[in-house]
């Protein structure tokens, strides 16, 4: 399942960089993508720890729905995911993640990819550290008749010791998408 996950990761990524053409975008984007499949391949095969993912909250944006949609959705994402991680010599998270949680229509999406984000220590206490980088995976929901889907999204963190608030936000048009998800991440 993880190695499709993988493959799956490296088809979306090898769609997204397939329009540019010339020499010197091959060698910027064949050096990034050797990046990011070696921080991928050692997340995977040496990861330092194993992380509990707890679903906390998903909000709609009020600004973005007519009430009588935002009236109707779940905004409570009861599930739980499991993934691995690491950090690297820069001190930036990586993890690779499966999570399944209730979606705003109440049925079960699973979500799974890789996750990066650059970290900062801006206090004293190295315990605390805040976060921004991306997720790429894919997800599939009931809607959508449970068909694998690519997802691209930004990551933002808070964190203290080994306990994370980590969270995205899904862009989207009036009344799709535009979503706040965010989630409890434990190392251990």
């Amino acid at each position: 399942m993880t190695r499709k996950l993988i493959i799956l990761i490296g088809l979306l990524f090898s769609v997204a960089t397939a329009p540019f053409s010339s020499a010197a975008e091959q060698g910027f984007f064949s050096k990034n993508w050797q990046i990011f499949s070696d921080n991928v391949s050692q997340t995977w095969n040496a990861p330092e720890h194993y992380d509990l993912y707890v679903p906390a909250i998903t909000w709609h944006a009020r600004f973005a729905y007519d009430k009588e949609k935002t009236d109707l959705y779940n905004e409570r994402p009861w599930g739980a995911g499991f993934g691995q991680s690491r950090w690297d010599d820069q001190g930036n998270w990586h993890g690779i993640y499966l999570m399944a949680f209730k979606d705003s229509y109440n049925k079960w999406e699973p979500i799974g990819g890789y996750g990066w984000e650059k970290t900062w220590r801006p206090l004293a206490d190295e315990r605390f550290h805040i976060g921004l980088g991306y997720t790429v995976g894919a997800t599939a929901r009931d809607n959508w008749n449970y068909i694998p889907v690519p997802v691209l999204l930004p990551l933002a963190s808070i964190g203290y010791g080994p306990a994370t608030f980590q969270m995205t936000y899904i862009p989207g048009t009036y009344n799709n998408g535009n979503v706040y998800f965010a989630w409890l991440r434990f190392q251990f």
